[in-house]
C-alpha cells in the first residue's frame, strides 16, 4: 500500500485534535480547522477522520442519541469518563474513575466494564 499524502488538510486535523484535549465533534474539528487551514471541507473532515480511525490514531466515542466524537487513540484507551456541558454541548475527558460500582450491579450479574457521562455546565458556562 502506497503512503498517504500529508496534506495540510490532514495535519490541521491532527493539530486540533491534540490541542482540544477533549473528544470532538465533526463539525467541531471542521470549524476549529478552518481557522488556521484554508480550504477546508466539511466533506474533506469526514474523510480524514475516516482514514484516521482505520489507521488506529483516533478513536470514537460514542454520545447517545448524538453523532460520534473523536480523540486521540492513546487517550480513548486509557480508563477515562466525560463530562458534557449542556450549555455548549462540549465533552471534556474525566480522568478519575468512581469505583466501587460493583455495589450497584444487581445480584447474581457481572460487571464486565462501564462508561461513565457526567452532565451539567462547563466553568465557561457556569
Amino acid at each position: 500500500m502506497a503512503p498517504q499524502r500529508q496534506t495540510k488538510q490532514l495535519q490541521a486535523i491532527r493539530r486540533t485534535i491534540e490541542e482540544a484535549a477533549r473528544p470532538l465533534s465533526i463539525e467541531e474539528l471542521h470549524s476549529l480547522a478552518s481557522e488556521t487551514t484554508d480550504s477546508l471541507g466539511l466533506r474533506t473532515v469526514y474523510r480524514i477522520v475516516r482514514r484516521l480511525v482505520e489507521e488506529g490514531e483516533i478513536s470514537p466515542v460514542a454520545v447517545p442519541g448524538k453523532s460520534d466524537r473523536y480523540e486521540l487513540a492513546s487517550i480513548a484507551s486509557s480508563h477515562h469518563h466525560h463530562f458534557h456541558c449542556t450549555s455548549c454541548d462540549r465533552y471534556f475527558d474525566i480522568h478519575g474513575c468512581p469505583g466501587g460500582l460493583n455495589k450497584l450491579v444487581p445480584e447474581g450479574f457481572k460487571l464486565e466494564n462501564h462508561d461513565l457521562t457526567l452532565t451539567g455546565l462547563c466553568a465557561s458556562c457556569a
